[in-house]
């Protein structure tokens, strides 16, 4: 039976009683597992965890915009080390305006700016710290980035967040820094007066806490004070070097940022969580009803969750506390989080960023997309043509529904969120009826999770095609939303099945869409004989590439063409039939359907490696030879044994070649032995060695992507060496999933 509801005129608070428990569950952010609690119990109390007021709000954000912006834009480095001179923050001028156009333009409805990342550098005008934009000559150091962000975005309607990261390098390296100084704690007020510079906030805290806490506390009322409205608070959980044993007093922050404020969600800790990857890749069931070993209230230990499963039945069964947190999709529309260049440095293509939208956004979490201004202090051009591209695509599918005037329940075609049917037991389908035959391929759905909580555990559409009906998508949960893509269909009635749920789910919404597809986007592999391999990018952004959302399901009729001068391909350059031969070139390549242009793909690539042999490792594991880090299979990897320091690979070139760069790419088994900085040596024998370049790689263990280092100087040699001299979280051997040189 259906039951429709209206919230409108139903009671806020909802009660659902248990038959078999006889007891009644009121809706909650988090719910307690007691000791003794039935399988089916922990099943409904799941099914009445809710999302929080604020966390409702920042789901329907859906696509916000990250910008990471300081000392990295101009040093060309992912991490900096927090003792660089200010005056490298060369900046002259500064358009946040454009900013926020290009961000409206792509559909997102809030930015959060890296106002302090780790190396403690200030984008705003701090009392408390002289390492930051008031010790450049930006404006005469009066310059404050985070202020003309806030009036851009007023003036944009876009929603602002901060990024204030805990790790702060110019605080742990400075002599006089406070991180880790081993302060006593004592009663503290915050925000501490400085003379001259008072606030127009009142209001004051009272904290026990040590050196470095209060600092933090001070920034954090600096910034939720003096401009305008925040509505998300980033906490990055990333540390390139901690010191002293220091330690954060979370419940302090918290208090702060719920006083000051009250409409913000914060980003690492209870509210809102790491979606567990840097790469744009997504679960195929992203529960947001997730286990947590204590309250999350009152822990101060926010773990990142980076498990494939994180709320099934299984999972509950073992839970202490049943909490709401919702993932952020976080990626860079570039390779790395700051911007490095315009020439080396790949820009996602509309393509890509259109995906990984409706993955995201489709699959019960928010897209968090970083564009990284460049040192004119704008989007580079490339940047805002993918946004602008991105947002046309999402309102030329989403803005038209093809169900508006469909017959059904109404609770699901009037576009009120607040408005849904309940589908009780035996009787848990749907049939939308249209007047006329329409052509789809998106169906997006979305629960009542701000009264029902997530319910859906499987369900199935089906089309009225030929007389019967005949199923055209599976998935999982729904959530939030769910958007299903398949190939297009032509139909006049659309039925939804659930087939899997905890109690009687709340169906919200229901609409469908068209996209019109595009050829695929392409990836390259490349043999130790120079031979490469083209072929349509299967779902390698998804953790499940067999899933609903691969996207590489749905393309069909393509041809791809290819070029190796750097010239644009098109349909008369050279069609691509079998792999082809690439020494040091750089191949371009993209497919067509009928007359439609897919998007670019391309890549330099290096020396070929038939030739390499191995002079020499510091070690090797069972089943990871050193011969595996340029074997020309990024599957496999070298790991070399703990003890074995320092941590080297030597390797013949087979003759001698003229050298860039270095590319690494790291192993992603696993997250152990990532090689965060090294040194390259060179030889004319083999067996001495000088060292020509050093290198550091930030960033691994959070975003293993290949890391390219353009050398200083070309480097002509045979017989090249790469020694460890850092590995990422202290780690005690050294992987390398493959070498490379340019």
């Amino acid at each position: 039976m259906l039951k429709r509801i209206s919230l409108l005129t139903s009671s806020i608070v909802l009660l659902s009683f248990l038959t078999s428990a006889q007891q009644a569950i009121v809706p909650a952010n988090t719910i307690r597992i007691d000791e003794g609690d039935s399988k089916e119990l922990i099943i409904a109390k799941a099914a009445h965890v809710v999302p929080s007021e604020n966390q409702m709000e920042a789901l329907r954000n859906e696509f916000i915009a990250f910008v990471h912006f300081g000392p990295n834009t101009f040093t060309r480095l992912e991490w900096g080390n927090g003792m660089e001179d200010p005056a490298v923050f060369d900046l002259k001028d500064l358009d946040t305006d454009q900013w926020c156009s290009a961000m409206k333009a792509a559909g997102m409805k809030m930015v959060i700016l890296t106002v302090k990342h780790h190396d403690g550098f200030v984008l705003w005008q701090s009392r408390y710290t002289p390492h930051g934009i008031m010790s450049t000559n930006y404006r005469n150091g009066k310059g404050d980035v985070l202020r003309e962000l806030s009036e851009s975005c007023r003036k944009y309607g876009l929603k602002l967040g901060v990024y204030l990261s805990p790790a702060d390098l110019h605080q742990i390296e400075h002599p006089e820094g406070l991180y880790g100084n081993l302060s006593n704690y004592s009663q503290r007020t915050i925000p501490r007066q400085v003379p001259g510079r008072p606030f127009s906030n009142k209001t004051t805290f009272t904290f026990n806490v040590d050196d470095y806490n209060e600092y933090f506390l001070n920034q954090l009322f600096e910034i939720l004070t003096e401009y305008g409205e925040i509505h998300e608070v980033w906490f990055d959980g990333a540390h390139p070097k901690r010191k002293g044993g220091q330690t954060y007093n979370y419940p302090a922050w918290k208090k702060i940022i719920r006083t000051l404020a009250p409409k913000a969600v914060i980003f690492g800790r209870e509210d809102i969580r790491w979606c567990g990857n840097e790469a744009g890749a997504t679960r195929k069931t992203e529960w947001n009803v997730i286990t947590y070993p204590d309250d999350p209230d009152t822990t101060s230990y926010f773990p990142d969750r980076t498990e494939y499963d994180l709320g099934s039945r299984e999972m509950l069964y073992q839970a202490k506390y049943l909490h709401y947190q919702q993932a952020e999709t976080n990626t860079s529309i570039r390779e790395g989080w700051f911007y490095r260049d315009d020439t080396h440095q790949k820009v996602r293509s509309a393509d890509d960023l259109f995906d990984i939208y409706e993955r995201s956004v489709g699959g019960n979490s928010t897209f968090l997309l970083n564009i990284p201004p460049n040192r004119e202090g704008r989007f580079s051009p490339a940047d805002v043509a993918a946004l602008e591209e991105t947002g046309k695509r999402i309102r030329g599918t989403y803005d038209l529904d093809l169900l508006r005037d469909a017959e059904g329940p109404a609770e699901l075609l009037d576009g009120n969120p607040d408005t849904y049917i309940l589908l009780e037991e035996g009787s848990r389908e749907l049939i939308l009826t249209l007047s006329a035959p329409v052509k789809i391929n998106r169906l997006m759905l979305q629960e009542a999770i701000a009264t029902h909580s997530e319910r859906v555990e499987a369900h199935a559409v089906d089309a009225w095609i030929g007389n019967r009906w005949q199923e055209i998508a599976t998935a999982t949960n729904i959530g939030y939303k769910r958007i299903l893509r398949f190939p297009e269909v032509t139909t006049m009635k659309i039925r939804l099945r659930v087939t899997a749920s905890r109690l009687d789910p709340a169906i919200s919404h229901v609409s469908a869409h068209y996209y019109q597809t595009r050829p695929p986007q392409l990836s390259f592999t490349r043999d130790k004989e120079g031979m490469v391999t083209i072929e349509p990018r299967q779902a390698d952004f998804n953790w499940n590439p067999h899933g609903e959302n691969a996207a590489g399901n749905l393309n069909a009729g393509y041809e791809i063409f290819y070029t190796l001068d750097g010239s644009e391909p098109t349909q008369a350059s050279i069609r691509y039939t079998q792999p082809v031969s690439v020494e040091h070139n750089e191949l371009k390549a993209v497919s067509f359907t009928n007359d439609m242009k897919g998007a670019v793909h391309q890549e330099t690539f290096g020396i070929i490696k038939k030739e390499w042999t191995l002079l020499g490792a510091s070690s090797q594991q069972q089943r990871h030879a050193a011969t595996m880090a340029f074997d020309s299979n990024r599957h496999t990897y070298w790991q070399s044994e703990k003890d074995a320091v320092p941590h080297y690979i030597a390797i013949d070139l087979g003759s001698e070649q003229q050298l860039s760069a270095l590319v690494y790419t790291p192993q992603t088994v696993h997250g152990e032995g990532m090689m965060a900085q090294g040194i390259l040596q060179v030889s004319v024998d083999g067996e001495q060695w000088e060292t020509v370049e050093s290198f550091l790689f930030g960033n691994l263990i959070n975003d293993p992507t290949p890391r390219t280092y353009q050398f200083h100087q070309p480097v002509t040699t045979r017989y090249i060496r790469i020694e460890a001299t850092g590995i990422a979280g202290d780690g005690k051997s050294l992987a390398i999933g493959e070498l490379d040189f340019l």
